[in-house]
Order: C-alpha cells, then sequence, then structure tokens
C-alpha cells in the first residue's frame, strides 16, 4: 500500500493587503518555498487590498462583531486597530481549535504589530509565533506579554521590497519557518524527554540562596524546577504556565512583586499574582521572600512622596525602599487574601528572622516591628482557611529553612517519596 502523502505545516499569515501586499506576497512566496502552507488573513480597513485574502478583512470585522462599512464610515484609527484586533484573535483562534495550525507570523507596524500580537498572545506555548514589525527594537514588552512571540526588526518601513527589505523579509522568513519546521522534528523525540514533576519557583538576588539550596533538595528528589525571577514580567510569565496547567507543584517563595503592587514599585505582577495556583488547585508552598522592599529605578526617579525613607541603591539603575510598619500590614493582607480560598493543598512558610538578604540582623532593612506586623497579617487573613501556616525561627536564606520549604512541597505533590532530613 502506497504511504500517505504528508501534508506541510498549515501557517496564519497576517497583514494589512491594503498597505503592505507587496510585502506580504513576497513573505508568502518565501515561507512557500521553504514547504509552508499559508492561510493569509487581511487585517486592513481602509484601502483597496492589493492581494486577495484566505480570510477576507470582511469576515475578520465580523468575527469581532461589526462590518468593515462600519469601520470605515467611522474613520477613527484607534477603534478600526481595536476592533480587528479582536477580530483577528477569533480567527486565529479558530484556526488554531482545528489542531492544524502549525504557526502564526504578522507583518505590520504600529497597528499591525498591535493586531497580530493580540491575535497569537493567548495562543498555546510552544507553537511558533513571530512578527515581522518595524518597533521591534523598542520596548516590545506591550506585544509580548507573557507569551513566546518573538519579533524582528524590519529595518526600514513596509514600503514595498527592495534591497534591504528583502534581506529582512528573507531572514524573518526563514527564521519562522524553522521554527515551525524544526518544532515538528523535535516532536518524534517527545518520548526522549524524562517526565518529571514540574515545578515553578520565584526567586530574586536577595533570595538566591534560599531557593537554590530547595532547588538542589527538589531536583534530588526527582523533580525538574522552572526559576522566574520575580521582576513582575517573571511573575506574570509563572501566574501563566500554572493556569495553563504546566506545572505540577510551586516553590512561592519570593513574592516581592506583592510588595510593588500594594505600595507602588515598578516591578509589579499585577493584582492576580497567587492566583494562578489558588485557583486551579496546584500544591504550593508559600513565603514572604523580599516583601520587606519596594523596587525603583535610579534615585532621581522616585516619587516625592517617599522622600526621606530607608533607601538601598543596588546599582544604578535599580533603588530599593525599606517597607514601612503600614505598608508591611497591607502587604500581608494582600498576600493573605490571595491565598484564602486556595482550593488545593498550601502551605505558607513564614521566616521571623528575616525575608531577604538585607532584611536581617545587621543589615540595611532589619526591622523586627515591620517584619512582626507583615507576619501577623498574614496569619489573620489565613486564620480559619484550609491554608496551613508555619513560623519558624529561622531567616529565610538560612540552609534549614530552604530545605524545609523544598520538603513541605514534596508532601504536598501526589505520589513523591518523602525524603529524609539532613543536617
Amino acid at each position: 500500500m502506497a504511504a500517505a502523502p504528508s501534508i506541510p505545516p498549515t501557517v496564519a499569515v497576517l497583514c494589512a493587503l491594503d498597505t503592505k501586499g507587496e510585502d506580504a506576497d513576497f513573505i508568502l512566496r518565501r515561507l512557500r518555498r521553504r514547504g509552508l502552507q499559508t492561510v493569509l488573513i487581511d487585517i486592513g480597513v481602509l484601502g483597496t487590498p492589493h492581494l486577495e485574502a484566505d480570510i477576507s478583512r470582511d469576515t475578520v470585522a465580523v468575527s469581532a462583531g461589526t462590518t468593515i462599512a462600519e469601520l470605515i464610515a467611522r474613520r477613527d484609527r484607534s477603534t478600526a486597530v481595536a476592533t480587528m484586533a479582536h477580530g483577528a484573535r477569533s480567527v486565529v483562534a479558530d484556526l488554531a481549535q482545528t489542531g492544524l495550525l502549525s504557526g502564526v507570523f504578522a507583518i505590520g507596524g504600529g497597528a499591525g504589530t498591535t493586531i497580530g500580537a493580540l491575535a497569537m498572545r493567548d495562543l498555546a506555548l510552544g507553537l511558533p509565533k513571530a512578527i515581522l514589525s518595524t518597533v521591534a527594537a523598542g520596548n516590545t514588552t506591550p506585544y509580548v506579554g507573557t507569551s513566546d512571540i518573538v519579533m524582528y526588526p524590519s529595518i526600514v518601513d513596509f514600503t514595498g521590497v527592495n534591497r534591504i527589505s528583502a534581506i529582512t523579509y528573507r531572514r524573518a522568513a526563514d527564521a519562522f519557518a524553522g521554527m515551525v519546521l524544526g518544532g515538528a522534528e523535535t516532536a518524534a523525540d517527545d518520548d526522549a524527554v524524562p517526565d518529571r514533576p514540574l515545578i515553578a519557583a520565584s526567586m530574586f538576588g536577595v533570595t538566591t540562596e534560599c531557593v537554590t539550596q530547595a532547588k538542589a533538595v527538589l531536583e534530588d528528589a526527582g523533580c525538574e524546577v522552572l526559576v522566574f525571577h520575580a521582576t513582575g514580567a517573571g511573575g506574570r510569565t509563572m501566574e501563566r504556565l500554572i493556569a495553563d496547567g504546566h506545572v505540577d507543584g510551586v516553590l512561592d517563595l519570593t513574592t516581592t512583586e506583592w510588595a510593588d503592587e500594594v505600595v507602588g514599585g515598578i516591578l509589579t505582577a499585577g493584582p492576580q499574582r497567587l492566583g494562578a495556583a489558588a485557583h486551579s488547585g496546584v500544591p504550593q508552598v508559600v513565603s514572604l521572600g523580599a516583601t520587606d522592599m519596594v523596587n525603583f529605578g535610579p534615585l532621581e526617579t522616585i516619587p516625592d512622596r517617599f522622600t526621606g525613607r530607608n533607601f538601598y541603591q543596588h546599582n544604578a539603575e535599580n533603588t530599593l525602599m525599606r517597607v514601612n510598619i503600614e505598608e508591611a500590614r497591607r502587604i500581608g493582607r494582600a498576600i493573605g487574601a490571595q491565598l484564602r480560598n486556595c482550593a488545593g493543598p498550601c502551605t505558607v512558610l513564614i521566616p521571623s528572622a528575616g525575608t531577604s538578604a538585607l532584611d536581617a540582623a545587621g543589615q540595611p532593612f532589619d526591622d523586627p516591628v515591620a517584619r512582626r506586623v507583615l507576619q501577623d497579617a498574614v496569619t489573620a487573613e489565613l486564620t480559619g482557611t484550609a491554608v496551613r501556616v508555619i513560623e519558624t525561627a529561622q531567616h529565610i536564606n538560612d540552609r534549614t529553612f530552604a530545605k524545609m520549604a523544598a520538603r513541605r512541597l514534596l508532601d504536598l505533590l501526589p505520589a513523591m517519596p518523602s525524603i529524609p532530613a539532613k543536617d
């Protein structure tokens, strides 16, 4: 019997065909030459498309609950971009649900990048996502968020194919094709990846000693540990991976992002921090790492309302501020409130001797009163709940505390062997 013909991987390509039809045509031909099958989605609005799309701009607009005619009549660029972004997200999500979509590629300036990013940002981790963009050299956080989108700089604007744009177009298309085709090859080797419990852990520079030691204990017990730097983006990314079901357990020892959220620092992960594991029931061990501090940029950028506070200049670009008693109380309440209704097993470990390398006897942020207020606020919020709160006389970076945290998490994981205590 003859073997069934193989179907080329299918990728979606998003582009405004009224202004970038020539550019899109060049990239489509390059992708097809690399062995990919393409679905062209038109995200333009005002002008006449210069290339026929597989999914028209009318379909995209209808997916957002309107029509192209209505958008043209309004002549409001901001509304048009927002509408087409939501429509494109719906169209791409529908394609992804078929299970046949192998990647998404977008082409655009500011508007096209916004639309493309929204369309692909919520797609599964590992599905190739790339944007050839005029804004790839700037701050890409608003576009990428917590996803694995790759942004490739176009170098020149999208005004047709020339000797410079041809270079970047080819390289971006080839790189994307490599992501798609390379991913297919890797899938055949998945059985070689050890099936171990996957643990998400949070760390900051001032809790590195603790998390590093706890990580070693977990790995010795057969776990795989992902460590996220608690800098806002790190916390948000960790939350997303937990919510998406990639993680078996959480060692959230560094909850410093809540200090920035409550007080107004620059490294907040938002008000949903600590929510993913609590809502999904993933086993977790939580502590108060680096909640003694709030993060700011250079000294001259700190808001005037914080004048006279206890600052520690970590480096020229990063200044830390010791939280005061009232802030500590609010931080403790916020953390406790997030954990009150955990759907799964949760233990909170409170290191009464300090929560960071700076919050220790003789260190710049040593403040036993603020520390006590923080701890009491957390405990008060969790009293009477299913969350177990354990206070220890140790510092968070003590070796014994790190090992205790790891062992507590191992005890919460299903079918995990309990490991003997070691000195």
